[in-house]
């Protein structure tokens, strides 16, 4: 049986210089794969997709910036383009405990993407929309007026909760979005929150229009639910006649007065308290409501903080948020962010553990 031989060669060894001429005879383009491979945890620490769910094709040519949060608030490190296909590559890696966002502006609307510790860098998705100046498939669900006597003044507060069940954003930065009624007794003096599906509440400016006493919101109307909130006070005299107008399409309008005051006019419907609160609520339709309050709200109970955090039965009536003044608003929007980031971490780190089961136990669906 015939041997076959094979002779391993060794590689001449010298100075460094021959070395290396020898690697780059036998191998001319090793060198630069070794840089390449050392090289290339360095970048694209962030990577992701951004796409048009209005068109379903990728977002070519938007600007994704890379933001992070720290003691001085939100502050962009660095931005890409994305390219043809809608993909970004941002050189920077998340560093520290603190979250980060992305960001992108598609026709004039802002879109954000939260980064919270621990979760994966890479392979983002980023779902944008296209906008447009008509309302859309965009309306109002659910209207809520709470009237609050107390001494000569009436503080009003509303909230809309807007649907948007269509595929594009509703942006009309001319002439604003929400329509509203703001009573002449208000003096045109209002305050207007909104918060988008993937968002804070934010201060959202609001102008006159040429209709009496309406006004209009700039905010934008993303697919999903936006949120207005509206607090202005009126003059106010127990037993007098207090008239109001809906400008909007409510699918659902509320009246609402908290504990200890009574409501009396034409065309409401008595759908009892909320049970947490104890306020009561009215439903009724129409463009227009004249209402009589008497009495003086109640005392909040010295354990209404702790009343208000329990489980309490579903009417199956709107619920009432107790809104704190806007001086306290941003620290209860930065502890809920903090809070929300810190879970979120706690659960990746849980389900990444080994051993433990991805899916909770007695959760069946989020």
């Amino acid at each position: 049986m015939k041997r076959i031989g094979l002779v391993l060669e060794p590689l001449p060894y010298g100075r460094g210089s021959d070395r290396a001429a020898t690697v780059r005879e036998r191998c001319p383009h090793c060198l630069a794969y070794l840089l390449l491979f050392l090289c290339a945890p360095a970048f694209a620490a962030v990577t992701g997709t951004v796409v048009n769910r209005t068109t379903g094709q990728p977002a070519a040519a938007a600007t994704v910036g890379f933001y992070k949060f720290g003691q001085g608030g939100m502050e962009r490190v660095d931005q890409a383009k994305t390219d043809a296909q809608g993909r970004f590559s941002i050189d920077r890696e998340p560093e520290g405990q603190g979250p980060s966002m992305l960001r992108v502006e598609i026709d004039g609307v802002t879109y954000n993407h939260m980064l919270p510790p621990g979760t994966p860098a890479t392979g983002v998705e980023i779902a944008v929309f296209s906008a447009s100046a008509t309302p859309g498939e965009a309306k109002v669900g659910k209207h809520m007026i709470m009237l609050q006597p107390a001494g000569a003044q009436m503080a009003v507060s509303e909230t809309y909760l807007v649907e948007n069940s269509g595929k594009t954003t509703w942006f009309d930065p001319k002439a604003g979005t929400l329509r509203f009624y703001l009573p002449a007794a208000a003096k045109g003096n209002v305050e207007v929150h909104a918060s988008a599906p993937d968002g804070m509440s934010v201060p959202v400016p609001s102008e006159k229009t040429s209709r009496a006493d309406v006004y209009a919101a700039k905010f934008e109307v993303k697919p999903g639910e936006t949120r207005f909130d509206l607090s202005y006070t009126v003059p106010y005299t127990e037993g007098a006649l207090y008239a109001g107008k809906i400008v909007t399409q409510d699918s659902d309008s509320y009246l609402i007065v908290p504990k200890g005051v009574t409501l009396t006019g034409e065309n409401l419907s008595d759908l009892g308290e909320e049970p947490r609160t104890q306020a009561h609520i009215y439903g009724f339709s129409g463009t227009a409501y004249q209402v009589t309050l008497a009495g003086t709200a109640a005392a909040p109970a010295p354990n209404a903080a702790a009343d208000a955090s329990g489980d309490q039965p579903d009417s199956g009536g709107p619920h009432i948020e107790p809104i704190m003044p806007r001086i306290n608003a941003q620290a209860g929007i930065i502890m809920a962010l903090a809070l929300a980031i810190l879970a979120l971490g706690f659960v990746l780190l849980y389900r990444r553990a080994p051993g433990v089961p991805k899916t909770p136990v007695g959760s069946p669906s989020e």
